[in-house]
């Protein structure tokens, strides 16, 4: 038996990491970043923001106070309402004093006497027993200072001094409130980022995923490609340069196809011409030998007939028909014995070059089995094949026709016992699909076992002759496969015989 393998070392395959998951990693990292600022900033920021307007406003009440006074202007309503709306929106409380204690004006009519005992004190400088001062500017008329009250913890903002007429005066504003908005303000902002946080990574997850879908699409395009599948097409429309690229990825594919085609094709008539070269002096000697010896019998048939009818052996028009009938047998055998040493010739020589393509061998068979029904009626045979799945294979679709149509007709010749032609196809390795083509009948002895592929080999002389056979079918086959450079063989069972060959199969069917 004559085989052929094939060992294909496995690729390694590269891990990457989802650009989805990184995509998404990257947003929320900044989104995380970009709350941490915002709380830091409010933690750290906002309150002495706060301090600075709430002390902006004060200085403002204390101008406004004075203009006001020098231009006669305190006791109308419009001052009356000014004070008011101060007071409301910055916590402010005013105390004027003339220099008899006599109260001038207050915003605080409830906590007017606290308040003067409190100017009074300041004037006379004794806070310090009361409170801890931090004095934030002193100029010839006034003081701003912030008091932390020891017995009650509280804080304010406190302005007093005297006035351009020489009325005393004192502004205050309690501080307690701007540290709880701030406290206020920071839970919030944890509240919202957290919240913002949870919305923006279900959102960037399904975001991400669109725009990274047609990545993972051109990865998987890849994939197949490395795979050798060029069926495999990019079709995404996304409005970016992902669509070039893919277009791209389209292109080269089709391109890489052919251009293997063509490889496999160039290739495989360079090994069969390095193979050939020191084999065709020897080989053309002993074609020379064999084709003289099988041509002998029918030149000797056919020119002892023409005698015969030359020289009037029978007058009976029957047996003329019969010598006749004997020549155009004889002649057709040889006519098809020429045919076929010719393409034998041709494929052992190189200069029937295969042509690489892509097919199913599944459909092939089929088709084939269809054109031959006449041959098989003809034979009793009874076919049968499971329905297998589509199937392709690199190979010369022409030339793998050929190898099927001889192991066919040499198994519908040597058909006896069930009368049983079964074609099995298996895959035998990732790349590799055997074809078999099995028939029921006597077995091949073992001694011509290994003389099958000879050219004008004949296990039984007499019935191969009787059916036209030239012994050259199998040696066809032989030559094609080694082409091909693909496995090829014959199995002995106790019931038949089954011829096999072996081809390339891609991925296309997984």
């Amino acid at each position: 038996m004559i085989t052929h393998s094939k060992t294909t070392k496995p690729s390694d395959r590269r891990r990457t990491g989802s650009i989805r998951r990184q995509f998404t990693l990257i947003f929320l990292a900044i989104m995380a970043c970009t709350i941490i600022l915002c709380i830091l900033a409010n933690s750290l920021l906002l309150l002495p923001y706060y301090l600075r307007k709430r002390t902006e406003a004060v200085r403002g009440a204390w101008k406004g106070v004075n203009t006001s006074l020098m231009r006669g202007e305190i006791a109308s309503s419009a001052f009356d309402a000014e004070l008011s709306k101060i007071s409301t929106q910055y916590e402010i409380r005013l105390l004027i004093l003339d220099g008899e204690s006599q109260t001038v004006k207050s915003s605080a009519v409830d906590d007017t006497e606290r308040m003067a005992v409190l100017l009074w004190n300041h004037i006379l400088g004794h806070e310090d027993s009361y409170a801890d001062v931090d004095v934030i500017e002193k100029t010839n008329t006034y003081t701003l200072q912030k008091e932390n009250y020891r017995q009650s913890g509280t804080q304010y903002l406190i302005l007093w001094g005297y006035l351009d007429n020489g009325n005393m005066c004192m502004i205050e504003s309690p501080l307690d409130s701007i540290d709880v908005s701030a406290a206020l303000s920071s839970r919030f902002m944890i509240a919202a980022g957290l919240f913002s946080a949870a919305l923006g990574a279900i959102l960037i997850f399904f975001i991400t995923g669109r725009m990274t879908r047609p990545v993972t699409r051109l990865t998987a395009l890849s994939e197949e490609m490395k795979k050798l599948n060029f069926e495999a097409k990019y079709s995404d429309r996304t409005g970016n340069e992902l669509d070039l690229l893919g277009e791209n990825l389209n292109e080269l594919s089709s391109a890489l196809e052919q251009t293997i085609s063509e490889l496999k094709t160039a290739n495989t008539k360079l090994l069969r011409d390095i193979e050939k070269k020191e084999e065709i002096d020897a080989e053309r000697r002993t074609f020379v030998s064999d084709v003289s010896h099988e041509l002998k019998t029918p030149i000797a048939l056919i020119q002892g007939y023409a005698e015969g009818l030359v020289e009037g052996v029978t007058d009976d028009e029957e047996s003329r028909q019969e010598y006749c009938r004997v020549i155009l047998d004889e002649a057709g055998k040889m006519n098809r014995l020429v045919k076929e040493l010719l393409t034998l010739s041709h494929l052992e020589s190189g200069e029937n070059p295969m042509n690489f393509t892509r097919f199913d061998i599944t459909e092939l068979i089929r088709n084939y089995l269809r054109s031959a029904q006449l041959l098989i009626q003809k034979a009793g045979a009874n076919v049968r094949m499971e329905d297998y799945p589509p199937v392709y294979v690199w190979a010369d679709e022409f030339m793998v026709e050929t190898v099927l149509q001889n192991y066919v007709g040499n198994a519908l010749k040597h058909l006896d016992g069930e009368k049983i032609l079964e074609v099995r196809m298996e895959r035998r390795e990732e790349e590799t699909v055997r074809i078999s083509v099995f028939n029921t009948g006597e077995p091949i002895p073992p001694e011509s076992m290994g003389q099958i592929w000879d050219k004008f080999y004949k296990v039984d002389k007499a019935r191969t002759r009787d059916d036209g056979g030239s012994g050259i079918g199998l040696s066809i086959v032989k030559a094609i496969m080694e082409t091909l450079h693909r496995g090829y063989g014959v199995i002995d069972y106790d019931n038949g015989v089954e011829f096999w060959f072996e081809l390339e199969a891609t991925n296309a069917d997984q």
